[in-house]
C-alpha cells in the first residue's frame, strides 16, 4: 500500500507555503551568487569517465518564452524575423533515453535545458574573471531564465517537486539548500523574500506540471516517432517539441 501524499495534496501544501517563513529559512542559511558558473556547466562523472551534461528542468511555456527571447542563442531566419527552434532551447530529459543502433531511443518525462558540445547550458557564457582569476559566469537569457535557475541552490521538501543538482547540504523547515559555494553569505531581507516568492512559485508550478503529465499521459509507440517520445503536461511530443499521437 502506498501512503505517499497525492500530488493534489502536495500542491495544496505548496500553495499554503508562507513566503515569509521561506525567506526566514533562506536568510538563516545565507546566500549570494558568486558567478562561479558551476550550476550552469556540465560536471565530471562520478566514475571519472567524461562529463555529465548540465541538466535542469524547463517547463513547456518556459521553452516557448526562451524561443522568443532576444539573446544570442542559435537561431534560424523566418519571414517574420528571428525565431529559435525548440531544440535550440530544450532537449528531452535524458532519463529513460538510451543510445540505439539508429540513434537515441526511449520514452522520458519533461524537458531539460539544451546543452552545448561541452555539456554546459546552451545559454551559459563566460563574461570575464572573478577576483581569484577564475572565469565569471553569465547567462544570455538571465531575465527569462527558468524558475529552477532563478531559485538555485534552494528547493522545497515536498513530494513531486524536483531537486537541483548536488546533494542537499542544509535544511531549515521546508527549505533545502544544495551544494553551492555561495551558501552562508549574507543576504538582504528583500532579496530573501524575492527568492522565497520564486521558490514557492516553482513548487506550485512543478506540482501542477506533474499533475498535467499524469492526466494527459497518452502512450504512443516511440519507434514510430523518431525513436524518442517526451511526455509533458501538454501530452506526448517529438524531440522537436511538436505534438503527436498514436493516430499519426
Amino acid at each position: 500500500m502506498n501512503d505517499a501524499p497525492s500530488l493534489e495534496t502536495e500542491l495544496e501544501r505548496a500553495r499554503d507555503l508562507s513566503v515569509s517563513d521561506l525567506a526566514d529559512a533562506i536568510e538563516s542559511i545565507g546566500f549570494e551568487c558568486t558567478r562561479c558558473g558551476a550550476c550552469c556547466k556540465g560536471h565530471e562523472r562520478d566514475d571519472g569517465e567524461g562529463t555529465e551534461p548540465h541538466t535542469a528542468t524547463v517547463f513547456p511555456d518556459e521553452v516557448r518564452r526562451l524561443q522568443s527571447d532576444a539573446g544570442d542563442a542559435p537561431n534560424k531566419d523566418t519571414d517574420d524575423g528571428i525565431e529559435y527552434d525548440w531544440r535550440d532551447v530544450a532537449r528531452p530529459m535524458p532519463y529513460g533515453i538510451s543510445e540505439g543502433e539508429d540513434g537515441p531511443e526511449g520514452e522520458t518525462f519533461e524537458w531539460a535545458l539544451q546543452t552545448d558540445a561541452c555539456g554546459d547550458c546552451a545559454f551559459y557564457e563566460e563574461v570575464g574573471e572573478r577576483a581569484d582569476g577564475s572565469p565569471k559566469g553569465g547567462c544570455r537569457v538571465h531575465e527569462d531564465r527558468p524558475l529552477i535557475c532563478e531559485t538555485y541552490p534552494f528547493s522545497v521538501a515536498l513530494g513531486g517537486t524536483s531537486q537541483p543538482m548536488g546533494e542537499a547540504v542544509d535544511e531549515r523547515g521546508m527549505v533545502r539548500a544544495h551544494e553551492c559555494e555561495g551558501l552562508g553569505r549574507d543576504i538582504s531581507r528583500d532579496d530573501a523574500e524575492t527568492l522565497a516568492a520564486a521558490l514557492k512559485e516553482r513548487a506550485v508550478r512543478e506540482l501542477r506540471e506533474a499533475i498535467g503529465v499524469r492526466d494527459n499521459y497518452e502512450p504512443v509507440d516511440a519507434s514510430n516517432h523518431d525513436g524518442v517520445v517526451v511526455y509533458d503536461s501538454e501530452g506526448p511530443k517529438r524531440p522537436d517539441g511538436t505534438e503527436l499521437s498514436n493516430a499519426e
